[in-house]
């Protein structure tokens, strides 16, 4: 017989990271706060040279260099960021059984980056299969950032990949509170992952459609809201959390960033690439509903805003409906400093919020030279940082292609 947790509060007890500009949550705080973008530049055969963001982080601190070298980039840095999430939140596997412990990651894609590779690699040898790795089948199952994972970490509880477009970190994190308030598991740790600068067709295709960035300054390539702005800077990253039961956390006496208070996952059912706004704001009102606030006691609007000239004016119209009343919610971006980091853009960007809770400060949009009047959000924080008076609600909006949406929302924890 399973207990009935499904009215359980959950919390965030832990949080690891590889960004484009940071591989912590305090210098990743730190460097939002002062607008810091460092997006650089690569060059990819048959592309050329685009702008791209690249995670600097000590990729053998938690295996070795013959290990990273038979697994994935995406396993790698879920390596890293799980074992970074499960050491800031003090866990030692003496409250919790490895076996009910859960990895839920979320991805955008898997698997096209080591198929490129292998095919390039044999089209130096005449396209001769023999000259294909072995490797292949296991680095390109959907499962595989997660399963490297458990790996590293000796983990025996469930594991899997959730594919959901640029909403997959948000529904990584959903998945992971509705498994532990189902009582599957006892410790969630979740959230999501891209390695998607290691493929040429990601960046062909949004090339083809228009919307690759490009800007003779990489660090303003990407600029959301603004009425220059070109495309989406591509960029790679991890973002996971560790998430408990209130009560476990508490009897442990963990640090709590955060109280996941509302959710909501909706689809477009409308088109494969282009946002649709009205369904978005659905999105939007069921995740406030679940949560039982109102538009008021949001104070922190973490947008999703690429960097499209579509996909911005969809959403800032979706907001801008239901926030139309609220002086106390402030809005932000954060892809102007670490570009859109596919599956894992939704959680990196909720994490960098986070400690708003304590320090009262709006990060903010920056890359913003001309205001888009169609983006012209009330109390949307631009180029400079905001103090605010109060940060007890943050919501993460997170949308994909294919018409997938999703929204987090998280509140300060109180007793």
């Amino acid at each position: 017989m399973f207990e009935d947790m499904t009215h359980q509060r959950v919390v965030i007890t832990g949080v690891g990271l590889a960004a484009p500009n940071a591989a912590s949550l305090p210098e990743f705080r730190h460097k939002l706060l002062n607008g810091q973008s460092e997006i650089c530049e690569i060059e990819h055969r048959y592309i050329g040279v685009v702008p791209a963001g690249i995670c600097k982080f000590p990729e053998t601190k938690y295996r070795k260099k013959k290990e990273n070298k038979r697994g994935t980039r995406a396993g790698c840095l879920g390596v890293y960021a799980a074992n970074e999430a499960v050491n800031d939140a003090g866990i030692d596997f003496t409250e919790y059984k490895r076996s009910r412990t859960g990895v839920y990651v979320g991805l955008t894609e898997h698997g096209t980056v080591e198929t490129e590779n292998e095919v390039y690699n044999i089209s130096q040898y005449g396209y001769d299969v023999d000259y294909w790795t072995h490797h292949h089948n296991p680095r390109t199952v959907l499962n595989n950032p997660a399963g490297e994972i458990t790996m590293n970490l000796s983990l025996t509880g469930p594991h899997y990949a959730i594919g959901a477009a640029c909403a997959a970190g948000n529904a990584a994190l959903i998945q992971g509170v509705q498994m532990l308030r189902l009582g599957e598991v006892d410790m969630a740790l979740c959230g999501g992952i891209s390695e998607s600068v290691g493929s040429f067709g990601i960046f062909a295709s949004f090339k083809a459609q228009g919307a690759l960035a490009h800007h003779p300054d990489p660090r303003k390539a990407s600029r959301p809201f603004d009425m220059d702005r070109t495309g989406i800077v591509i960029s790679e990253g991890a973002c996971l959390y560790c998430l408990e039961t209130l009560d476990r956390a508490l009897a442990r006496k963990a640090k709590i960033y955060g109280e996941i208070a509302g959710y909501a996952m909706n689809s477009d059912a409308r088109d494969f690439v282009m946002p649709y706004g009205p369904r978005q704001a659905e999105c939007v009102q069921l995740a406030l509903e679940r949560a039982a606030l109102a538009p008021q006691d949001i104070h922190i609007v973490n947008t999703h805003a690429t960097g499209t000239r579509q996909g911005d004016i969809e959403e800032c119209r979706a907001l801008a409906g239901i926030f139309r009343d609220c002086p106390a919610t402030w809005f932000n971006n954060t892809k102007g400093m670490i570009g859109h980091a596919m599956g894992a853009a939704g959680v990196l960007e909720l994490a960098g919020n986070l400690s708003a809770f304590n320090d009262g400060v709006v990060h903010p949009s920056i890359n913003v030279d001309k205001l888009d009047t169609e983006c012209d959000l009330p109390n949307l924080v631009l180029n400079e940082a905001r103090p605010v008076d109060r940060v007890e609600a943050i919501m993460n909006t997170s949308f994909g292609m294919v018409g997938v949406n999703s929204v987090i929302i998280v509140k300060k924890y109180t007793a």
